[in-house]
């Protein structure tokens, strides 16, 4: 999370015997990094969409094929499956003086027995030091970096988003090669962020080689939030095209058109992320009123080309 990206192809996949090889023809070697942490920019003018408009279920459904999908089943407490997703761990502010310390804990992330990924923010009593002093808070990042990546086609995921000042759940994306080029250079699309104390807003962006912020927000109707029930948020990637959906209604869109002049780096595989963060510049830090546990759970995420 930079502050934490679909025609339809995606890209190129060896098949589902993951432990002879990582999902996708073209990949970096694994490396741990964290580039989120800026806030988005006011609403950008490469949105070419609104709340409303053409349903992305519509743009390509009767030719894509799944090719990758979890769906978290397995007993209660288990860890998600390790073919899959690295848990990363620190507390080192991540960029953006984030307070929580993520860890390799099934207690921060774990499945519920339910069909469910429960990533879960917790107070922390452990007395573990974070870039701050002692920890307030753990949570845990997971990512598919070098197990799975997508390239051009469509990435989505199921889920139920926590509310509360100071929380930032965020599921988005790095171009593989993040090793190899570094960031911004490798690209970042975040697919979905919410700030807990706008529960009924997420928000879309997109950062690369000279430029951030290409942010979109999707607000549900009045006196509804993203905590209340599931939702699907989507990517659909074309080598010309960004374009973003909340539940099937397309809101933001990104080409390279939008870029001013900067290169377009989203043509090639990325791997996929999800966390949740507490505290940092953008969401601030928890208030009184935000209880702890605090989860985001993820019903499935799939990836079709």
């Amino acid at each position: 999370m930079t502050r934490r990206m679909r025609t339809a192809t995606i890209g190129l996949f060896t098949g589902l015997t993951l432990a002879a090889a990582p999902i996708s023809a073209s990949l970096s070697p694994s490396a741990a990094a964290d580039i989120k942490g800026r806030s988005p920019a006011s609403q950008s003018a490469a949105s070419a969409v609104t709340p409303g408009g053409a349903s992305s279920a519509s743009l390509a459904a009767a030719t894509r094929r799944l090719v990758w999908r979890d769906d978290f089943t397995g007993p209660a407490g288990t860890a998600a499956n390790k073919q899959y997703w690295n848990y990363e761990a620190g507390g080192s502010g991540w960029g953006n003086q984030e307070l929580q310390r993520y860890t390799t804990s099934t207690a921060n992330a774990g499945l519920d027995g339910a069909g469910h990924l429960a990533i879960t923010a917790r107070e922390d009593g452990s007395g573990s030091q974070c870039w701050y002093g002692t920890c307030r808070y753990t949570s845990a990042r997971l990512t598919t970096q070098g197990k799975v990546t997508s390239k051009l086609g469509r990435v989505e995921a199921r889920m139920k988003l926590p509310a509360g000042q100071g929380l930032w759940p965020a599921f988005w994306m790095l171009g593989a090669n993040l090793r190899t080029v570094g960031h911004p250079d490798c690209g970042e699309v975040d697919i979905m962020e919410l700030v807990g104390n706008e529960p009924f807003r997420s928000w879309a962006s997109v950062h690369g080689p000279g430029y951030t912020g290409l942010s979109a927000p999707f607000d549900l109707a009045l006196g509804r939030t993203f905590a209340d029930r599931f939702h699907v948020f989507a990517l659909d990637r074309t080598s010309t095209s960004l374009t973003f959906s909340v539940d099937g209604t397309v809101f933001h869109r990104v080409t390279p058109d939008n870029l001013n002049g900067g290169r377009w780096v989203f043509s090639k595989p990325f791997f996929l992320i999800m966390n949740l963060a507490v505290g940092g510049r953008w969401p601030g830090d928890p208030g009184p009123q935000t209880r702890f546990p605090a989860t985001t759970l993820v019903d499935y995420v799939a990836v079709y080309r």
